[in-house]
């Protein structure tokens, strides 16, 4: 069984771990949900609308986020502050496409029904980073605190 390296729990480990992988899936559906739209505007020939960019981008960053914290021995609570730039662009998403579609009756159209469930999906996404911002936050600054508490290595007690 895989043993956390800060000495915390295993079942820690274990959320730590469950919760990248949802933010790597939601971070990729979100891809998918919005680039259809792209796509369909290219395919048409149309100009592909700044807030949709917005969107995969933000979905493809969170992706990539994860997979770079997947390398065995990288401690990403060192790049808590990236986590909470992510927690600020899954924020901006979900206010602009929360702002468009919430309140949207759909009227029988899916491509409305698609982009009110679309809302939700950036909603678990925000959610998901802001634990991860906060966990990593907490982390960072309770190891640097231990870390000066805690004698430095080759200096004898006399």
């Amino acid at each position: 069984m895989p043993t956390p390296a800060n000495g915390g729990s295993a079942f820690g480990l274990y959320l730590r771990i469950f919760t990248r992988l949802l933010q790597f899936v939601i971070g990729l559906t979100v891809c998918g949900l919005y680039g259809r739209d792209l796509h369909a505007a290219q395919q048409a020939h149309a100009y592909a609308d700044s807030k949709w960019v917005f969107a995969v981008t933000t979905g493809g960053l969170s992706a990539l986020t994860v997979c770079i914290y997947t390398i065995p021995l990288f401690k990403s609570a060192t790049l808590f502050a990236w986590d909470w730039t992510l927690w600020l662009l899954w924020l901006v998403l979900f206010g602009i496409f929360g702002k468009m579609y919430i309140g949207e009756n759909p009227e029988g159209d899916a491509g409305v029904q698609r982009m009110k469930n679309s809302v939700w999906v950036d909603l678990t996404g925000l959610l998901l980073w802001t634990s991860t911002a906060i966990y990593g936050t907490v982390a960072f600054f309770r190891a640097r605190r231990e870390a000066r508490l805690l004698p430095s290595e080759g200096k004898s007690e006399v």
